[in-house]
């Protein structure tokens, strides 16, 4: 048997990308919202610098999630990089 890996299939990849963003975004909205105070009765809600604070954190999860050899998602959908 070869050791060729066949490529990942693009919905995989874009299923992924799509629930790591909604996931990072309730996950550090409303960490962000609890620690800053922005949360409200239906959940939350940012701006102005907790909601940069909040932006910043998503981009750093992507950043190093890829880094560390791939986000939660991508992991669990078996996306490889």
């Amino acid at each position: 048997m070869s050791d060729i890996q066949q490529p990942t299939a693009h919905w995989r990849i874009i299923l992924a990308f799509v629930l790591d963003l909604i996931t990072a975004f309730f996950v550090f909205g409303y960490l962000v919202a609890t620690l800053l105070g922005g949360r409200t009765g239906d959940g939350f809600a940012l701006s102005g610098w907790p909601a940069l604070v909040a932006l910043m954190l998503i981009i750093a999860y992507f950043v190093i999630g890829n880094r560390l050899g791939g986000t939660l998602w991508k992991r669990i959908l078996g996306v490889r990089i």
